[in-house]
């Protein structure tokens, strides 16, 4: 999916970086064990923690993001009556520029 916004764009790249990087620290701590050096130990569990912590402030920006340009995918009533539809920014119709 392509963003317009460079900073969205620039998050999700980051989100599935982080992700994988996160990813293959479990599989290698599964493949191969547990380091026995508690200096080695904590400085994994504090970059462990540094990745799940910039992978959940990607995922509220892009949800963030995502909240305040898309429109709702459900139909009932509740959900379509809570919606302002005159601050909604999505993609322009009929060529009138976006606002926002």
């Amino acid at each position: 999916m392509a963003d317009s916004d460079s900073t969205i764009a620039w998050h999700r790249a980051q989100l599935k970086k982080h992700r994988d990087v996160l990813r293959d620290m479990e599989v290698r701590r599964f493949r191969y064990g547990e380091t026995a050096e508690p200096q080695a130990r904590a400085e994994k569990l504090r970059l462990m923690a540094d990745l799940q912590r910039k992978i959940t402030a990607s995922e509220r920006v892009i949800g963030a993001y995502e909240k305040r340009t898309r429109r709702p995918r459900t139909t009932d009533y509740r959900s379509l009556a809570s919606v302002h539809w005159g601050t909604w920014n999505s993609a322009p119709c009929n060529g009138e520029p976006a606002r926002g």
